[in-house]
């Protein structure tokens, strides 16, 4: 069971270090051999640790920020009270149901004069 803290549940943090320690690390190693220009020049360390550090911390913020918006759904999500719902189940809808024309919806609605109205409020029939 998990502890729960008064603003959710807690995360760990072994998983975001680790995570942000190994792109630091690949960082680190990237450049110390790519930045030194070939063999006749020095490893250039100053900028390994520059980048390294950079990596590291931009993957660590990353990860806070991704744990601190997660958020379980709610109870009733998991119901089947979705947008997967038959179309047989809805009622009221759609040309299953007792108020659906015979004709399919073409034509005037009952009450209707059976013209249409024009822009400037006058009625054709």
């Amino acid at each position: 069971m998990t502890e729960e803290s008064p603003r959710g549940p807690r995360v760990g943090i072994k998983g975001p270090l680790t995570f942000s320690a190994f792109f630091g690390v690949v960082a680190f190693f990237g450049v110390l051999i790519f930045a030194s220009g070939g063999t006749g020049h020095g490893l250039r360390f100053d900028l390994a640790f520059t980048a390294g550090g950079i990596a590291f911390i931009v993957c660590l913020v990353v990860a806070a920020m991704l744990s601190m918006t997660y958020k379980e759904n709610a109870e009733h999500l998991g119901k089947g009270s979705g947008v997967n719902l038959r179309s047989a189940d809805r009622k009221g809808h759609g040309a299953g149901h007792e108020g659906a024309r015979a004709d399919g919806g073409a034509g005037a609605a009952p009450g209707d004069a059976g013209g249409e109205e024009t822009d400037d409020g006058e009625s054709r029939a």
